[in-house]
C-alpha cells in the first residue's frame, strides 16, 4: 500500500528451507502436503484406535522435483516461490539463456479431490535443439497406516486402492481410500521444433471408486479445454477480491498477514460450493498429522477459539460446517461426559471421528473442560453474526449448547462456606497447573456476572437461546450462572488465575489474559492493565506461538500503540522464512504449519486493531493504529447477511456495505459514541467519519 514494489503476496528464495518441516505447505479443503515430501494426507482420514489415532498417511505423487541434465552446459539460474495470490501454486523456475523450465505445484480450489503439478518448457533463443528436464520421484504405493493395492488403469492413470488398518473405535468401519495418478516420467523434452509446451500430472484421491473417477473425469475436462489451473488460478483471485487484510506499514507485518491468511484460508472451500462437510481444523491443518508429527491431526479448542473467529468474519458458510463438525460428534461428547461421570456433553481435548477423547494422556481429556466453553462461544458469535436460528432449530445447534449447559451444572460443586459453586480438579488453558480449584478463565466462560447482558456466556446465552425457539429453560442454568466463583484478588487488583496461585509462578501461554478479548468479560482499565502486567511477566518464552498476539490485543484495549507493536513483533517471531510457515514454539519445535498461531495473530489485527467485538445486537469497533501502522484495511466482512469494507487510519474511518448476501439483510447503520451520531449504511456507499469507537447495527425500523 505505501509502495508498489512491495509486493506481500509473493514469498521467493533462491533454495529451499534445510529443514523439510518448513516447506510451503500446499493444501485445499480435502488433501494436503508438503512440497517435496512422500506424505499425503485426506481430511477425516485416520487411522489407529484411540489414543493411537492419527492422520493415515497416503503416499505421494506429487512428490516429484524437477532438475536439469548436468549436460546442458548452461548456467542456470533457480528460484522457488509461493504465490499466495493463485492460492496453495507454489513455482519451482530453472532459467538459463536458452531455457526456462517451471514446475507448479497446486492444490485445486475447485476440484477439492484433485492435487495437481504442471512442468512447462519454454524455449528463450533461437534453435532447434531439443530441451530437456529431469522428475526425480521417489513414489512407493506403500504405507504404514492403509492396506493398499494397485488396481488396473484408468484412462491411462494409475489406480491404487485400500482402507485403513486399525479403526478409531473396535467395530468401527476401516475407511475407505482411492488414489488415481498420472505416471511421472524420468524426463520431459521439448522438441526442436516446438517453441514452449505443458503437460500436467493430477492425483485424484476420494472415498470410493466411483468418486474418485468421477472427480478424475471432471479434471481431465478441464485439462483437455486447457483450463485445469486457469479455473484454479480465477477461483482464487475471485476469492480475493471478496476477502482481504492489510495494512499500510513494514513489509514483514504485510507479509506475515498475508501468508497466515492464506494457509488459513486455503483449508476451507470456495464460497458457495455444494456439500461441504468439514472434519475439523488441526493445529498443523491437512499438511501434519501423521504419527510421528504434533498432535496427530487432531481437533482441540485451537479450532474453536483460536481459528474460527477469523473465519467466521470472512467466511461464514464455512464458519457452519466447523460448528456442523461439533454436532455431528456431540454423541462422542456425551459419552465422554458418561465417562467422566457428568450429565450432558464434554467435548473432546483431542477428537478425531467420533468425538470420543483421543488424547493420549488422560488427564488433559479429563480436566481441560475449558473446551466446552470455546464450542459454546463459537455457536454464539455464529448466531450473533449470521442470525441462522435455522441451525439451532433444525440442525442439532441447539443439541450442543444444551448439553454444554447440563454438563456445567453436573460438574459444579456447591461450597456452603463461600456459598458459591466451585469447580474443581481442572486444567486451565496453562498447562503448568493440574488439579486447580476455580480457573478464572473456565469459570467465566460458565458464568455472566461482569460481562453485561449484552454477551451472556454459555448458561445465560442457553438460556437466551432457548426463549428464542420458545422451550422452556432450566431454573438450575441461572442459579449456577449467578453463583459460580471467579476468583478475584481485592488487595493487588488482579484475578489470579486459580484459587492458591501465587503472584510469580510461571505459567505456560495465554490465560487470564483471555478475559477481555476472546471471551468478552467487562474488566475496569486498571484490572485489565494490571492482568496484563502481571502475566507478561511470568508467560513463559517457551510457549505456544498465538500467546503473545492476545498481550497486544489487551494493549489495544488500553490504548497503549507502542506497548502493542512490541507485542505484534514478538507474536510472529515463530514465522520462517522463506514460506512464512508459521511454528508452534518459537525454538521451532512443536507442530508445524501452526494454524493456531495464524488464527491469534490475525485476531490481534482484525478484532484488536479495530475493536471489534461481536454482540447480540451489533459489532462494536474501537480502532488503533499501532506504531509505525498508517492504515489499516479489511474487506469482505460478513455481518447479517451483507458483505462489509472497513478502513481506517489515525484520523478517519471509512464503512462500505458493498453487498447484500442474502435476500433478507437488514439495512445497517454505524452508530459513534459519545456523539450518538448515526450514520446510514447504504449499499455501494462509502461513508467516512472521524476517528471515533462506536458499532455496527441493523438500522431501526
Amino acid at each position: 500500500m505505501e509502495d508498489a514494489r512491495e509486493d506481500p503476496t509473493v514469498f521467493t528464495a533462491p533454495s529451499l528451507p534445510k529443514d523439510p518441516r518448513l516447506l510451503a505447505t500446499v493444501t485445499n479443503t480435502y488433501l494436503g502436503t508438503r512440497v517435496y515430501q512422500d506424505t499425503l494426507h485426506v481430511s477425516g482420514l485416520y487411522n489407529g484406535a484411540a489414543g493411537g489415532t492419527h492422520r493415515a498417511i497416503l503416499p505421494n505423487p506429487l512428490n516429484t522435483r524437477m532438475e536439469a541434465p548436468a549436460e546442458t552446459g548452461e548456467q542456470l539460474t533457480e528460484n522457488f516461490a509461493l504465490d499466495t495470490n493463485t492460492g496453495s501454486s507454489f513455482l519451482h523456475t530453472l532459467e538459463g539463456p536458452s531455457f526456462r523450465a517451471s514446475q507448479r505445484i497446486y492444490a485445486h480450489r475447485m476440484l477439492p479431490h484433485v492435487l495437481a503439478f504442471s512442468v512447462s518448457i519454454e524455449r528463450l533463443a533461437a534453435g532447434s535443439w531439443p530441451i530437456t528436464v529431469l522428475l526425480q520421484s521417489a513414489f512407493s504405493p506403500k504405507s504404514p497406516d492403509l492396506d493398499l493395492h494397485l488396481g488396473p488403469d484408468f484412462q491411462g492413470v494409475r489406480y491404487l486402492y485400500g482402507h485403513t488398518l486399525t479403526p478409531e473405535q473396535p467395530g468401527g468401519p476401516q475407511q475407505e481410500v482411492h488414489m488415481l495418478w498420472t505416471p511421472v516420467p524420468p524426463a520431459l523434452t521439448l522438441g526442436k521444433d516446438e517453441e514452449a509446451r505443458t503437460w500436467d500430472f493430477l492425483t485424484v484421491v476420494g472415498s470410493s471408486q466411483a468418486e474418485a473417477q468421477a472427480c478424475l473425469a471432471e479434471a481431465l475436462q478441464l485439462q483437455a479445454q486447457g483450463t485445469l489451473y486457469i479455473a484454479h488460478a480465477q477461483a482464487w483471485a475471485q476469492f480475493w477480491a471478496g476477502c482481504g487484510l492489510d495494512i499500510a506499514g513494514p513489509l514483514a507485518l504485510r507479509q506475515v498477514l498475508r501468508g497466515s491468511l492464506y494457509y488459513l484460508l486455503s483449508a476451507l472451500p470456495q464460497p458457495g460450493t455444494p456439500g461441504y462437510i468439514c472434519h475439523g481444523l488441526s493445529p498443523g491443518g491437512l499438511s501434519n498429522g501423521s504419527q510421528e508429527e504434533c498432535y496427530w491431526g487432531h481437533i482441540f479448542w485451537d479450532q474453536d477459539l483460536w481459528m474460527f473467529p477469523n473465519i467466521l468474519m470472512f467466511h461464514p458458510e464455512a464458519a457452519r460446517a466447523i460448528l456442523e463438525y461439533r454436532i455431528r460428534t456431540l454423541g462422542g461428547a456425551l459419552e465422554n461426559a458418561r465417562n467422566l461421570g457428568y450429565q450432558g456433553a464434554k467435548f473432546a481435548w483431542e477428537s478425531a471421528g467420533s468425538g470420543l477423547e483421543v488424547c493420549p494422556e488422560d488427564i488433559y481429556g479429563a480436566q481441560e473442560i475449558h473446551i466446552n466453553g470455546a464450542v459454546v462461544l463459537a455457536f454464539q458469535l455464529y448466531y450473533y453474526t449470521t442470525q441462522d436460528l435455522h441451525l439451532f432449530q433444525e440442525a442439532g445447534g441447539w443439541d450442543v449448547v444444551s448439553a454444554v449447559a447440563e454438563f456445567w451444572c453436573s460438574r459444579v460443586e456447591w461450597s456452603p462456606r463461600e456459598e458459591e459453586y466451585h469447580m474443581r480438579g481442572v486444567m486451565p488453558p496453562d498447562e503448568y497447573h493440574s488439579g486447580i480449584n476455580n480457573s478464572v478463565y473456565t469459570n467465566v466462560l460458565v458464568q455472566n456476572r461482569g460481562c453485561g447482558l449484552s454477551f451472556p456466556h454459555s448458561l445465560r446465552f442457553a438460556a437466551a437461546l432457548a426463549q428464542d425457539l420458545g422451550l422452556p429453560v432450566p431454573d438450575q442454568w441461572l442459579v449456577v450462572a449467578d453463583k459460580i466463583k471467579v476468583p478475584f484478588d481485592p488487595e493487588r487488583n488482579f484475578h489470579p488465575e486459580f484459587d492458591g496461585y501465587e503472584l510469580g509462578e510461571e505459567v505456560k501461554q495465554a490465560d487470564v489474559v483471555l478475559l477481555g478479548y476472546p471471551v468478552p468479560f467487562t474488566l475496569s482499565p486498571d484490572v485489565r492493565r494490571k492482568n496484563l502486567e502481571i502475566y507478561e511477566a511470568v508467560t513463559s518464552p517457551r510457549g505456544p506461538a498465538m500467546t503473545w498476539s492476545m498481550f497486544a490485543v489487551g494493549w489495544m484495549e488500553l490504548k497503549d500503540p507502542s506497548k502493542v507493536r512490541d507485542l505484534l513483533d514478538r507474536s510472529f517471531t515463530n514465522v520462517t522464512e522463506p514460506f512464512k510457515v508459521w511454528t508452534e514454539n518459537a525454538d521451532g519445535s512443536g507442530a508445524v504449519n501452526f494454524l493456531t498461531g495464524m488464527g491469534g495473530f490475525l485476531q490481534a489485527v482484525l478484532f484488536g486493531c479495530t475493536g471489534f467485538r461481536i454482540t447480540e445486537a451489533s459489532v462494536k469497533f474501537d480502532p488503533l493504529c499501532p506504531v509505525g501502522v498508517s492504515r489499516v484495511h479489511i474487506s469482505g466482512i460478513s455481518y447479517q447477511g451483507n458483505k462489509l469494507n472497513f478502513a481506517f487510519s489515525k484520523d478517519s474511518i471509512t464503512v462500505e456495505v458493498t453487498a447484500q448476501a442474502e435476500p433478507w439483510a437488514p439495512l445497517l447503520e454505524a452508530k459513534l459514541w459519545p456523539s450518538q451520531t448515526r450514520l446510514p449504511l447504504l449499499l455501494g456507499h462509502k461513508v467516512s467519519f472521524p476517528h471515533s469507537a462506536g458499532q455496527i447495527q441493523r438500522s431501526p425500523p
